[in-house]
């Protein structure tokens, strides 16, 4: 296996005999000084299993977007050794945000409330580029970057908003309420869009029916012993 990229919690593989693409998913989870959160920019440590874990839930949602016809990179899954074998897409630094209410770097950016509802939820694209602190960029921008073609922003602010609403609404039957989500979004190599990355507590924040906001760690745990 060569390695094609070197993430935080993920590593991207290819097969060099094959051409087959795969994620390997790391015991790494992200957060500061051993604190995790699943919105820093840097690890905070490293939990036994966390891989394993992250895979199990990710192979979980994947399949239950496919169900209610959402694409994604998805094709299936060796657990035992943390690989995920996906779709070889174009997939752009960008990171897709739903919000269904405050938290987070919205809260520090914009002087606001932690927990305040937005009805429509709001909708964000970032650049990912952790020196420059993962900067808000427009439609505008990323046709002048080279990283969407035109109408491609728009379809994947779709493809969010059809995700936020499928995994808002299982979260939901296992007593869980979504704030907010963040997606990445690749491409083949006729245009066509499929959510990519991974589906797991490292990429939203949940409150619980006791009203807390539990890390990624506690988070999958919880959803491990409700999905199996």
């Amino acid at each position: 296996m060569k390695v094609l990229y070197n993430g935080k919690t993920k590593n991207v593989l290819t097969d060099e005999a094959t051409g087959n693409v795969y994620l390997l998913f790391k015991d790494d989870a992200t957060g500061e000084n051993g604190v995790f959160d699943p919105g820093s920019n840097t690890v905070g440590g490293s939990v036994e299993g966390k891989g394993k874990t992250g895979l199990k839930i990710s192979q979980y949602f994947f399949k239950l977007m496919e169900e209610n016809g959402i694409p994604t990179h998805y094709l299936n899954a060796d657990v035992d050794k943390s690989l995920m074998q996906v779709r070889s897409l174009t997939v752009p630094k960008l990171e897709f945000v739903l919000r269904y209410f405050t938290a987070g770097s919205m809260c520090r950016r914009f002087s606001l409330e932690e927990g305040i509802p937005f009805d429509p939820p709001y909708l964000e694209v970032t650049l990912k580029d952790d020196a420059q602190g993962d900067p808000l960029i427009s439609e505008r921008l990323c046709i002048m970057k080279g990283l969407l073609r035109e109408g491609q922003y728009n379809e994947a602010l779709g493809i969010l908003t059809r995700v936020g609403e499928v995994l808002k609404k299982e979260l939901a039957q296992l007593g869980l309420t979504l704030i907010d989500l963040k997606i990445e979004v690749g491409y083949d190599e006729t245009g066509k869009m499929y959510v990519a990355d991974e589906i797991t507590p490292d990429i939203w924040r949940i409150k619980d029916e006791n009203g807390n906001i539990p890390n990624q760690i506690d988070c999958a745990k919880m959803l491990l012993e409700k999905i199996g």
